[in-house]
């Protein structure tokens, strides 16, 4: 039994997402191999063709889910010109799966220096170094970047760049489905109401 009262097998009577989304992920820490907080995170270009990859969701509440890029970086680039995303999680080891659609914001400065300073010092000077999903004409080229940055900011903290930051999806809908025999599986979706609560819809698989 979890701190929402629910058990893994009635989650279809939760009243609200984020409890629920946060009993699965705690789950999921348990039984994933590595990295249950992997989502895959879709965006669509200028011409509206769509584009996925698996990002780190690196917190949530009842405001949203967050994770941090290169806001030059592909992604960085579509997001900014769109301004809305969605990603699914996949648990397999679960059965489960998440999804999530919504606008984006940006987080605050504050927010994004504090996960910056919480990162290894190599991904620090990482995210100076790579110009994330633009051309790269030969491994040492990368790797002497990082050596210059290095010892560029050999002593003391490292700054954020200015051009690395976080998005946060504001959720209009989070969908929870669960595998069950012969595909008959659980959907439960929750859509944004006009009063910043939340409605819950039964699907059908």
């Amino acid at each position: 039994m979890s701190e929402t009262g629910l058990t893994s097998d009635d989650f279809t009577q939760a009243a609200e997402p984020f409890q629920l989304f946060a009993q699965w992920l705690e789950e999921a820490g348990k039984s994933e191999p590595n990295d249950p907080n992997a989502v895959a995170l879709a965006t669509v270009d200028a011409d509206g063709l769509p584009n996925v990859r698996m990002v780190l969701l690196k917190g949530f509440d009842d405001r949203g889910f967050v994770f941090y890029t290169n806001f030059e970086s592909a992604k960085g680039r579509e997001i900014l010109g769109a301004m809305k995303a969605a990603m699914c999680f996949h648990w397999k080891s679960l059965r489960r799966q998440v999804r999530v659609r919504g606008p984006v914001e940006v987080v605050s400065d504050e927010e994004a220096d504090a996960y910056y300073a919480s990162r290894p010092r190599g991904s620090r000077i990482g995210a100076w170094a790579s110009k994330q999903s633009r051309p790269l004409e030969s491994r040492f080229a990368l790797e002497r970047a990082v050596a210059e940055y290095t010892a560029r900011y050999a002593v003391g903290s490292i700054p954020r760049p200015s051009y690395w930051s976080g998005f946060r999806i504001l959720p209009q809908s989070i969908e929870f489905w669960h595998d069950r025999p012969f595909r008959l599986h659980d959907r439960v979706m929750f859509s944004r109401a006009a009063n910043g609560g939340w409605e819950k819809t039964r699907l059908y698989p």
